[in-house]
């Protein structure tokens, strides 16, 4: 271990509360190094950044996740019993049926459904003064989500369901009342769905056939068991929230697309439109790290990490390394055009194999949503934006511009 620097001390926690997003990258250019260890909540980490170290943590089956969050996140985001949390055949066998739902016609459809929504509540702007671009991306995208997985729900319970689906990603980054709040609002959410489910596995409600309240309601375990209701209200919840949460993702293409006005016409060639998607998929701040304990002892660059060994991979800073990316910072949505794809440089949902691996699932239902969406407000919606703070501050964590972003129609 001593070839490795260590940053820090102390317990670097607080630290990192107070510098979020840049708490690796900041130590791994003072230290000129890619990986270096420090604690926090009193244990040793080895954080890292890069495509060669995402390669080495997102080599199939060397971490867990299972007791690699603080349960802060955990219980707002994955939860306890879920994918994220499996390993080995068991994580494989439900990955399986989360992508099953990611058919090609399906993420059309909910990209669709998506464009649509988001047109609706446009409608309304003119009489409303100044909105909030999160919030309206964030209620189309419920109101789509919702429809799209076969719970056909009222307004007021969508409404409902989709503001327990934001407390849920607002908070995963917050210590104390707020994120406890939120945890209440999830266990509602998940009381909710799970009745759901039996009802339909009762025949007293119907989902539609290849949706994700059916499939996910008679998944069947390795054993030919079916998931416990609590258990698949949790898989249907990690569907609903990750598709709401594309809604940051949108308000980064929305502040791109203020700051490069020279962009948007060429939003109308899909290579183009795609092109511009990734690069603010790059550098949006969304998910700032992801962590992993070492389920085996394994070698990497010469020093042997125990079994338990504890990791921290800095999917923010490994989507701005200026190894992978020419002027990583700037903004350039070209550098994406004919672009072959790399499982380890553009991580912003995670890296490796969807399949096998634990990159999120819902990854390309995300490109294919920012797409539709993208191509609506860019296109065909007029507004202005009015002045407004559009800074970002980057020790919130999921980070948002300060104002939301308000636009005027």
């Amino acid at each position: 271990m001593a070839s490795i620097p260590r940053a820090g001390h102390l317990d670097s926690s607080l630290a990192f509360l107070r510098e979020g997003y840049e708490f690796v990258g900041r130590r791994c250019r003072s230290l000129g190094v890619d990986l270096f260890r420090t604690r926090l909540l009193g244990r040793t980490f080895h954080c890292a950044q890069g495509a060669e170290a995402a390669a080495m943590f997102y080599h199939p089956g060397r971490f867990t996740r299972a007791g690699a969050l603080p349960s802060s996140v955990l219980k707002l985001l994955q939860d306890e019993g879920s994918v994220a949390t499996l390993d080995a055949a068991a994580h494989r066998h439900r990955k399986a049926m989360l992508m099953s739902l990611m058919s090609p016609a399906a993420l059309e459809d909910m990209a669709a459904r998506a464009a649509v929504a988001l047109r609706r509540r446009a409608e309304s702007w003119p009489a409303r003064g100044e909105v909030g671009l999160h919030a309206e991306f964030r209620a189309s995208l419920g109101e789509a989500v919702c429809d799209w997985a076969g719970l056909a729900l009222e307004p007021a319970a969508q409404a409902r369901l989709t503001d327990q689906l934001g407390a849920m990603i607002d908070n995963a980054g917050r210590i104390g009342p707020a994120n406890w709040i939120a945890r209440l609002r999830r266990q509602g959410a998940e009381r909710d769905l799970a009745r759901r489910i039996a009802a339909v596995r009762e025949g007293r409600a119907t989902a539609p056939e290849g949706s994700a309240l059916q499939v996910i309601a008679f998944h069947q375990n390795p054993d030919g068991s079916l998931l416990s209701e609590a258990l698949a209200a949790v898989e249907l919840l990690n569907i609903l929230r990750p598709t709401v949460a594309i809604a940051r993702f949108m308000v980064f293409a929305a502040l791109a697309l203020h700051e490069h006005p020279a962009a948007r016409p060429g939003l109308a060639e899909p290579d183009r439109l795609l092109a511009f998607v990734q690069e603010v998929r790059r550098l949006a701040p969304f998910f700032p790290i992801v962590g992993g304990i070492a389920r085996s002892g394994f070698s990497w660059r010469g020093v042997d990490f125990p079994a338990g060994s504890r990791f921290i991979l800095d999917l923010y800073g490994t989507n701005r390394d200026g190894r992978s990316w020419e002027a990583p910072l700037e903004f350039r949505p070209d550098r994406f055009l004919g672009w072959a794809g790399n499982p380890f440089t553009l991580i912003p949902q995670g890296g490796g194999d969807h399949f096998t691996g634990h990159r999120c699932a819902g990854e390309w239902l995300t490109i294919a949503v920012m797409q539709a969406m993208l191509r609506v407000l860019a296109l065909e919606l007029h507004y202005q934006v009015p002045p407004q703070d559009l800074s970002v501050d980057l020790s919130r964590m999921p980070a948002l511009p300060r104002s939301g972003f308000l636009v005027r129609a």
